[in-house]
């Protein structure tokens, strides 16, 4: 998907921007749309300092008030998490995808209209394999793999989170 701005600002990045430089304050959001597709998508990002290494298609978590974006943990995630559109070097700042489509690494064989989970194996990475208190609430695959990509899944997100403890 080529998602773009709905509503550039000014001094607003492009989507696909990454800097070592921070341009608008961490935390805003912003609508997006990709226009191109026969049937138009639309989604929502937050602009993040990245505190890892971030794949494109990562999930990852984030806490806005410590300004810290990290790699999806494989296990025991709590809190908010996104998708990256980019690759994303430790410390540099970025859109990161949290309503939409989304498209997600997602390296196993998942079913379209499953529940989101970590993939133990793999940070960053989701599979349809249930774990208890670990599953990515806000979320749910909308096609199976390897679509739309080889390793990738579309998964369709809502402001979504990391389930945690339930017990």
């Amino acid at each position: 998907m080529a998602y773009q701005l709905v509503e550039p600002q000014i001094g607003y990045p492009a989507v696909t921007d990454v800097s070592t430089t921070q341009k608008v304050p961490i935390g805003t959001r912003a609508r997006i749309a990709d226009n191109a597709l026969t049937v138009p998508q639309a989604g929502e990002v937050i602009y993040l300092k990245s505190s890892d290494a971030i794949t494109l298609g990562a999930l990852v978590m984030y806490d806005q008030q410590l300004a810290t974006c990290v790699l999806g943990p494989a296990t025991a995630g709590v809190g908010p998490c996104a998708v990256s559109f980019n690759i994303v070097p430790s410390a540099s700042f970025a859109w990161f995808q949290i309503a939409g489509n989304a498209k997600i690494l997602s390296p196993n064989a998942v079913v379209a209209g499953a529940n989101v989970f970590p993939l133990a194996a793999t940070p960053g990475s989701v599979d349809d394999a249930a774990v208890a208190g670990e599953q990515i609430l806000g979320a749910k695959f909308s096609t199976t793999t390897p679509v739309p990509a080889a390793g990738f899944a579309w998964v369709t997100i809502d402001r979504p989170v990391y389930q945690g403890q339930i017990t």
